[in-house]
């Protein structure tokens, strides 16, 4: 019985002392496979499904749409189901158009915006200045990395990103409120040639608009 227990005890000194070593190399890992993908990329161009969830995991709303990025600094949102919206970011400012309100909220890009998801894929700010990588997870055909990030101003405490090969598939976002945003990507294409005027915005007539009304009537051309 003593030397099972000191057995017992050894395997467990030796799981404590191995366990946050493999831990760290797994966390280095992702971090790696993180950094390569966001230093590959260019563009990106997918249709996306997206499902809202509450804290227990039930859908309380979806939607679906287009998505083009072209680092650095823009992208396109082309919500189109169950109501059309697009967010655009032009490389100076973001513009949200909800189209069933007839108004545009514009807003500059800033520091502010750099720990989010969005920037993460279609920005140029550094990788591990902006978030941490706490978790490494290998489910089936998908690789999990997720990160946490560092500015405390941030809406949301996580985010998950979901790689299949050498694609990334799936995004979730866990906000303050205990909600999940749950993204997943299909037709993507890596790097594909897109047009500029993509990522410009101009606003329609007779539109409301909210933030830099100085400077609101459209979009700087890249």
């Amino acid at each position: 019985m003593a030397r099972t227990r000191i057995t017992l005890v050894l395997t467990g000194l030796l799981a404590a002392i191995a366990g946050p070593v493999g831990y760290a190399a797994d966390l280095e890992a992702g971090r790696e496979r993180v950094e390569s993908y966001l230093n590959g990329l260019q563009g990106l161009q997918a249709e996306f499904q997206q499902v809202l969830t509450d804290r227990s995991g039930r859908a309380i709303d979806e939607a679906s749409g287009v998505l083009a990025i072209s680092r650095p600094n823009r992208f396109r949102w082309d919500y189109r189901e169950p109501y059309e919206q697009v967010i655009v970011a032009d490389g100076s400012r973001i513009w949200l158009y909800d189209t069933d309100l007839e108004q545009v909220t514009v807003r500059k890009l800033d520091d502010t915006l750099s720990a989010t998801p969005a920037m993460l894929l279609s920005g140029e700010a550094n990788l591990d200045e902006n978030f941490t990588v706490t978790g490494v997870e290998d489910d089936a055909t998908v690789q999990w990395v997720e990160m946490e990030p560092k500015r405390s101003d941030t809406d949301f405490r996580s985010v998950r990103l979901g790689f299949e090969g050498t694609t990334l598939k799936h995004m979730q976002l866990a906000d303050k409120l205990g909600q999940t945003t749950r993204l997943t990507f299909t037709n993507v294409e890596h790097n594909p040639v897109l047009d500029p005027s993509r990522f410009t915005f101009t606003v329609p007539p007779g539109v409301d608009v909210i933030g830099d009304p100085a400077q609101s009537a459209s979009a700087p051309t890249p």
